[in-house]
């Protein structure tokens, strides 16, 4: 990627940072060859010991960036007693950043449903037959469950489980890192006014 071209792309970025990561979000989906939705997500737990783990985004807008979870695992259980959370995307071919951060609470049981509906029949089976975060004494049991959450469903929807269901980042900080030569880096950082807009600033890399 040549420094004229990288230069191109700065003057056309945009000062909205949800139009921003909605560019970038949409040119790293034709560019990343495997999941260019995945994210880090960051949590605590109440003594303040930090855990990070990869999940999907599966929905975004102004409102806040949302994924989907097993509501008793460990990272639901640190999101219950610190509800304060950092996401990063990192698309490498791009050499582009996002870091968001900002509280989370649990989406509606109706958003819940409606994501779920859409995933394919295996993923929800699997959503039912996963204790997720527990011990696992053989990967046959983690089998075993699944072909009793198919044959439980046989010939009927399969509903969503109570125990899953998606979280809502709203953000409070976003920032945009873009890669330079000599390591001259461009770093956006985007937060909340108080008339309800957002202010932009730079910071040194």
């Amino acid at each position: 990627m040549t420094c004229a071209r990288l230069r191109g792309r700065s003057r056309a970025m945009s000062d909205d940072p949800f139009s921003l990561f909605d560019a970038w979000y949409a040119e790293a989906r034709t560019s990343e060859p495997n999941d260019s939705n995945a994210m880090a997500l960051a949590t605590a737990d109440a003594d303040g010991r930090p855990s990070v783990r990869m999940v999907l985004l599966k929905g975004h807008g102004r409102d806040g960036f949302v994924f989907y979870t097993n509501r008793g695992s460990r990272k639901a259980g640190e999101l219950a007693a610190n509800p304060h959370v950092a996401l990063l995307f990192h698309w490498k071919s791009l050499r582009r950043q996002i870091r968001i951060e900002g509280p989370v609470a649990p989406v509606s049981d109706a958003e819940s449903d409606a994501y779920f509906a859409s995933r394919s029949r295996d993923s929800q089976l699997g959503a039912w037959a996963s204790d997720q975060s527990r011990p696992l004494d053989a990967r046959a049991t983690f089998e075993a469950r699944f072909d009793a959450a198919r044959a439980r469903f046989d010939g009927q929807d399969v509903t969503r489980p109570p125990f899953w269901g998606g979280y809502r980042v709203t953000p409070q900080r976003i920032e945009f890192w873009q890669d330079r030569a000599h390591r001259l880096h461009e770093r956006r950082l985007f937060t909340p006014a108080v008339d309800g807009a957002w202010r932009e600033g730079l910071l040194y890399p």
